[in-house]
């Protein structure tokens, strides 16, 4: 089904006698009536226009909302029930779910928008942040290796920033593996008493 063209949106004055007129073109449309469909189109599209307008405000999307109404119009003329009400009632009530359907979904995009925006901003704050920390616990570690005697200094390196064991640390240095145990122990014995002042 080929949809008029929506541009203009023609306004209705909604008297009596299009009430009347609505109802029977829809039950017409009910019937695959194209024809009917046509003059049911023309006659509710102003005022179907006009509500989603006052919902949705956009117009662009309002008359995206009310293109999507019409064409459920013409799918579901079928479920029109006349007892309970007018057909221009159930159409402007078709219009009016599917506006607030639009509004809702737009405000949900833009809270999901939002919570990514904080969460990414979050993110980068926590990562720059340690970051930040982490430069400058590095600096002060140097710093307090730089405290260290020669060899306390190297047996430490050697062993918590290149991986050696005791025994390797003792080879590379040329000494006994009881002296590079001590000197380890004195070392960090001193290096933790200096990072102590880091807080």
């Amino acid at each position: 089904m080929r949809m008029p063209y929506a541009r203009g949106w023609p306004r209705s004055a909604g008297g009596e006698g299009e009430r009347v007129e609505a109802d029977k073109l829809l039950a017409r449309v009910a019937g695959g009536d194209q024809r009917a469909f046509e003059e049911l189109y023309v006659l509710v599209s102003g005022p179907v226009f006009g509500l989603v307008r006052r919902v949705v405000r956009d117009p662009a999307q309002s008359e995206e909302v009310a293109q999507e109404v019409l064409l459920e119009l013409w799918r579901s003329a079928g479920r029109f029930d006349p007892a309970r009400g007018s057909a221009m009632s159930w159409v402007l009530t078709l219009a009016h779910r599917r506006a607030v359907d639009r509004v809702r979904s737009a405000r949900a995009a833009t809270e999901r928008e939002q919570r990514e925006g904080r969460r990414n901003h979050h993110t980068a704050f926590d990562q720059v942040a340690e970051e930040v920390e982490a430069g400058l616990e590095r600096q002060w570690v140097r710093h307090c290796l730089e405290k260290l005697t020669t060899l306390q200094r190297e047996s430490v390196t050697l062993a918590y920033y290149d991986g050696y064991t005791y025994r390797e640390v003792a080879e590379r240095l040329s000494l006994p593996l009881g002296t590079v145990k001590t000197r380890m122990r004195d070392g960090l014995t001193r290096l933790r008493e200096c990072l102590g002042g880091v807080a």
